[in-house]
């Protein structure tokens, strides 16, 4: 009797019942989520509609460190677009700097595809795979737009590489602008 009913439940309590009462879960489509702060081009942190704040990676995109040349441009792109505004998250998984994986759509669709688009991000590469942005960083590449106006621009992970990350603010409330 009791599994018919534990059965029952999980199956009677709505999708987003477990994540509201236990934080968020992989796949949780968070809406009008607030940003509250963009802490380089490809991380911010958001409020989610009666939640705790996330720390958040945008999902396919790698843009340039905050210390690296186009950083803070790529940063300061990502706030005029979406600082203040609500935004729709997808949230993947966490990542090992404990931030939320995400699709974020702003209020004129994909933000990730924006930044590709734009030259302040570079299409996430993994082994042989362009990236989900791949056509967006051609084109950009093509119409040489922001980070793409250079010559030879340096890859973040590259960076990182020959310099290690750039130390940035952890929350919100006490993180300080780089």
């Amino acid at each position: 009797m009791c599994v018919v009913l534990s059965l029952a439940w999980a199956v009677w309590v709505p999708a987003g019942f477990a994540a509201a009462h236990g934080g968020p879960s992989n796949g949780e489509v968070l809406l009008g989520a607030v940003v509250l702060r963009v802490v380089d081009g490809d991380s911010l942190w958001v409020r989610p509609r009666g939640g705790a704040p996330l720390r958040l990676r945008l999902s396919g995109v790698d843009a340039p460190e905050i210390c690296q040349r186009h950083g803070r441009e790529a940063r300061d792109a990502l706030a005029t677009r979406l600082q203040g505004k609500k935004v729709r998250v997808t949230l993947q998984h966490k990542d090992t700097y404990d931030r939320w994986l995400a699709r974020v759509d702003g209020p004129d669709g994909d933000v990730g595809a924006w930044l590709v688009g734009q030259g302040h991000a570079w299409s996430m590469r993994w082994q042989n795979n362009p990236g989900p942005y791949a056509v967006q960083e051609s084109a950009a590449r093509k119409a040489r737009r922001g980070l793409f106006s250079e010559p030879r621009p340096e890859p973040p992970r590259d960076f990182r590489r020959r310099h290690g990350p750039c130390q940035v603010g952890a929350a919100p409330h006490t993180a300080q602008p780089g």
